[in-house]
């Protein structure tokens, strides 16, 4: 309800409180639509909690060094196994008939009779379970050719080791194949003493953990500013608080020679 008295418009106090109630809940949906983080916002906020990332990278990629570090290093010995035929290759047929005799190979080479046969013959100082344990065979795709890995915490036990059990499985297959078309499984290729560890790897980890730091870092951040209720410009005042800005009142700092002159 309103009246006019002298060309001038009066409302009533209902009307104002009526209109107070429904204006700001539009203002606050529009408010609400406008405060998005922009590029520049999110910059910002990086920036601002640089401190944060660094750290959060740092101490992580530290932790996983340190326990790398600690960890015993563990060394890797290879073996090639070729898989043949005594008599030679007389059909093509043949060699896709070995391809697949191969992938039989690679479960009886991986078993415990051969683990005890290389336990038993070289006086290795391990026991079968042990040894198998830490075997790893594998058939090259489309290939004869079986490779054997043995891992171990000592580079020259790894070494003997799968050189003793390429030889006791060759020994084994042409022990059961005595005709002269009979299956062989010849150590191609011997191992030698690896000269580095492949676990662990302190430079590569310390990279992943680093690369991994960053993003949790960032993701504090982000927390952080989203928990932060402190305003940090006039523009993020308006958005929040609806209201508009009429003026901004800079920090300034008193230097100390003026404050001690006035006591």
């Amino acid at each position: 309800m309103s009246f006019t008295v002298g060309g001038c418009k009066l409302t009533d106090s209902m009307s104002i409180q009526r209109e107070s109630e429904t204006q700001p809940n539009v203002s606050a949906q529009h408010g609400e639509e406008e405060y998005l983080l922009s590029p520049l916002d999110l910059l910002r906020v990086v920036w601002k909690r640089l401190w944060v990332v660094l750290l959060v990278a740092v101490l992580l990629s530290g932790v996983v060094v340190g326990i790398s570090l600690t960890q015993t290093p563990t060394y890797v010995a290879s073996i090639k196994i070729f898989v043949g035929q005594k008599g030679g290759l007389s059909e093509t047929s043949n060699a896709y008939n070995l391809q697949l005799l191969t992938l039989t190979m690679v479960e009886l080479l991986n078993s415990r009779p051969v683990a005890e046969a290389a336990v038993e013959q070289q006086d290795l100082q391990t026991s079968p379970d042990e040894l198998l344990d830490n075997l790893s065979v594998a058939a090259l795709p489309d290939t004869q050719v079986i490779q054997v890995d043995y891992s171990d915490s000592d580079q020259q036990r790894a070494r003997r080791t799968v050189n003793a059990v390429g030889e006791a499985f060759s020994y084994q297959i042409a022990k059961r194949s005595p005709d002269s078309n009979g299956i062989t499984a010849t150590v191609w290729v011997k191992a030698t003493t690896p000269d580095a560890p492949v676990s662990p790897n302190p430079i590569r980890n310390g990279l992943l953990a680093a690369v991994a730091g960053v993003v949790l870092g960032l993701g504090l951040a982000f927390l952080l500013e989203y928990l932060d209720d402190s305003w940090d410009s006039a523009e993020e005042a308006e958005l929040v608080s609806r209201v508009p800005t009429f003026g901004v009142i800079p920090q300034f700092e008193v230097p100390k020679s003026v404050m001690k002159g006035k006591f």
